[in-house]
């Protein structure tokens, strides 16, 4: 019996070792450029003033987009995406993305993009469409056809997902693929998390869904270092959406980490505030000057870091995380006078 179980052990063991060596060997460190990155950018309301938090307004949104082609920045389709970020990513794209489906993106938005051919994925919940202020499958159809839309999956309910238990995450989930197959004929292999919140558990379930990426509202630059379902976004409205901010986050430089501990985002009352280290990768960026900030107690305010060594720091954070969402960024000031920005964001649970 002992020896049975010490097998298991022993196997399960190995299985993990492998798992890990994959992984690294799976990472060539060689064909990392940290000044290029893929910047994704999350809107969602077009002209629908009084949600300036969600909002852009259709004039702001032309600058912007003039603003990234003055600068020389690609879009990049889903399909480039998928390519390059498993291989090498050798100059600094653009990839925009649009969440939920409202009528207002396609009112007002969509002729742009449609004029200009610029690619988006457009983040879709199910069971929202068709309803008031929502596009509707015909809508979703007229997009699909052209090469330069990818449908992405939003969930079906878009609710707060990560406090469900398994069933009944899975059952929405594979409500709104149904849906995506009954309507459009496949179901979308890119998800986004509905407002940005994901933990170990829900990426578990993702990921056995089939979903080959997934974007969270945690601001950074994707290279190829990053886990591909907990991708980084820019989330842009009225007031983060003003056009010298804008200029300032489209020169943002990757921050490549090696891992974050604790790799859970959701935090209980016993882990709140996490004890948060950084891991970067040995001989890749000097981390010495980073700065961190948090709102921790409900305030923003700069965070005490200690150095482990060369590589690794320690978070101090001094308080509990109040609000719903607990927010860290990590910012780096390089001699080219331009950003690396590392976003983490956790939800706090209902006590």
């Amino acid at each position: 019996m002992l020896q049975s179980i010490d097998k298991k052990f022993i196997i399960s063991v190995l299985i993990l070792l492998i798992l890990s060596i994959s992984k690294s060997f799976g990472l060539d460190l060689n064909k990392i450029d940290t000044n290029k990155g893929i910047l994704t950018l999350m809107y969602h309301r077009f002209e629908e003033n009084k949600y300036p938090s969600t909002n852009i307004k259709n004039n702001i949104f032309l600058e912007h987009l003039n603003e990234i082609k003055n600068i020389g920045l690609e879009f990049l389709d889903y399909k480039q995406f998928k390519k390059i970020i498993k291989t090498s990513i050798n100059k600094n794209y653009i990839l925009l993305t649009i969440d939920d489906a409202f009528e207002s993106f396609y009112l007002n938005a969509w002729p742009i993009l449609k004029s200009n051919e610029i690619p988006f994925i457009l983040f879709v919940s199910t069971r929202e469409v068709g309803k008031k202020g929502y596009m509707n499958w015909n809508n979703l159809k007229e997009l699909a056809a052209n090469d330069f839309v990818t449908i992405g999956n939003h969930s079906h309910s878009h609710d707060y997902l990560i406090d469900w238990k398994d069933d009944k995450i899975k059952s929405d989930l594979e409500t709104s693929n149904k849906l995506f197959k009954d309507k459009l004929g496949y179901s979308p292999e890119v998800f986004s998390y509905p407002f940005g919140e994901y933990s170990i558990n829900l990426k578990k379930i993702i990921k056995n869904l089939n979903f080959k990426f997934a974007f969270g509202q945690h601001s950074g630059v994707i290279d190829i270092t990053k886990d591909f379902l907990e991708l980084p976004r820019f989330p842009i409205n009225e007031k983060y959406g003003e056009l010298e901010r804008f200029k300032s986050i489209i020169k943002t430089l990757p921050f490549p980490y090696k891992s974050i501990v604790p790799e859970n985002r959701y935090l209980l009352e016993e882990n709140n505030p996490p004890k948060i280290k950084i891991i970067f990768f040995e001989n890749l960026i000097d981390v010495k000057n980073i700065n961190c900030y948090s709102n921790e107690g409900n305030v923003w305010k700069k965070s005490d870091i200690k150095f482990i060594n060369n590589n690794e720091i320690v978070i101090l954070l001094k308080e509990k995380f109040k609000s719903e969402r607990g927010r860290i960024n990590c910012s780096l000031l390089e001699k080219n006078g331009k950003w690396r920005w590392l976003g983490i964001q956790y939800v706090v649970a209902e006590y």
